[in-house]
């Protein structure tokens, strides 16, 4: 779900290159009236992973003022470990995150106070990919075949769901944990298909070094509508600073609205921010990402409860979520217009 192609060596290179900017966050958020004060409010946003076309927005809306206008100096900056973004963010260390939204499930299942505020991308962009002259076109043809996985459990269910749903059973295929290293491993002829790649990242990236990819979306076979990516905070911060999260959130709403209207510059000024990103994939990735901020016309961060509990009760049913765990409790939609 969270990682793909090269995206170790990526990350590894690109903290290199953050490691002065890092040594800045951490800054809890004063209050809001004591902080207009003094004049500008300082907000660390925390992402997922590198900024990539997904975090566009935010960089747009930092790009044309719609923070600095509304009184926030936003600080955009990938964790040392983006598997703490709920933590951070839950014990008040960072403000805001971007994060997945069976991870707010499973965060709240342990106790961290964190709630998505709101719907970054509203489907599943984790898939199955194998390479188009394989012949393989549904679940089912993966039946006597190897296929790479990361080892994370939830996707591995995503995976279990699908083949189900065609009509094979799980056992009849077999599964390699190839790490992090999908693409190589579908490359190189390791296994015949990956699950926990992007469609909208990794498929780009393979093509872009002469592979056909074909790629079978979630969603179309079996599993939950999910939103893949939200933005979260703390109960903390909801409860004491609403005005601070309802502002941030309308300007950040600009920001993706722009970006959903020209992407390209978006990509450019997402590559302004941060030279070392190969400019190219993003252009094609925010292509297929832009559609799905604001899908059927609905406003960008919309999210509705059918859908949380859809996945949430689907976790539940395939034992990865514990049934204590209440989905109204993980979301909000009352910063949104």
């Amino acid at each position: 779900m969270k990682f793909g192609v090269n995206r170790i060596i990526s990350f590894v290179v690109f903290i290199v290159l953050l490691l002065p900017v890092m040594a800045c966050d951490g800054q809890d958020v004063s209050d809001i009236e004591d902080s207009k004060e003094k004049g500008v409010i300082n907000i660390n946003l925390a992402l997922d992973w590198y900024p990539n076309s997904n975090h566009s927005g935010f960089y747009m809306a930092k790009e044309n003022g719609h923070y600095t206008e509304s009184d926030l100096s936003v600080d955009i900056f990938t964790p040392a470990n983006p598997e703490d973004v709920l933590k951070t963010v839950g014990a008040g260390k960072d403000d805001f995150g971007v994060s997945y939204q069976a991870e707010v499930l499973l965060a709240r299942a342990q106790g961290i106070p964190v709630k998505s505020i709101a719907a970054m991308v509203q489907h599943p962009l984790n898939s199955i990919m194998v390479l188009k002259d394989s012949g393989i076109s549904r679940p089912s043809d993966l039946a006597g075949k190897k296929v790479g996985v990361t080892g994370i459990p939830f996707e591995e269910a995503l995976f279990s769901a699908m083949l189900e749903y065609d009509g094979t059973k799980p056992e009849n295929v077999t599964i390699v944990n190839v790490g992090f290293d999908l693409g190589p491993a579908l490359l190189g002829g390791k296994v015949d298909a990956i699950v926990g790649a992007y469609w909208t990242h990794e498929s780009i990236a393979m093509e872009s070094q002469g592979y056909e990819i074909s790629v079978l979306r979630m969603e179309d076979w079996g599993v939950p509508d999910f939103y893949e990516l939200v933005l979260v905070a703390s109960e903390e911060t909801l409860q004491s600073k609403p005005g601070l999260v309802k502002t941030f959130l309308t300007a950040t709403q600009k920001g993706f609205s722009e970006a959903a209207n020209d992407p390209l510059k978006a990509v450019d000024v997402l590559v302004g921010f941060n030279p070392e990103i190969d400019r190219d994939l993003e252009i094609k990735g925010i292509d297929l990402l832009a559609p799905l901020w604001s899908e059927d016309d609905v406003v960008f961060g919309t999210q509705n409860s059918d859908r949380w509990k859809q996945l949430s009760d689907w976790m539940k049913e395939k034992g990865l979520l514990e049934d204590h765990v209440d989905h109204q409790e993980a979301f909000t939609s009352e910063f949104i217009e």
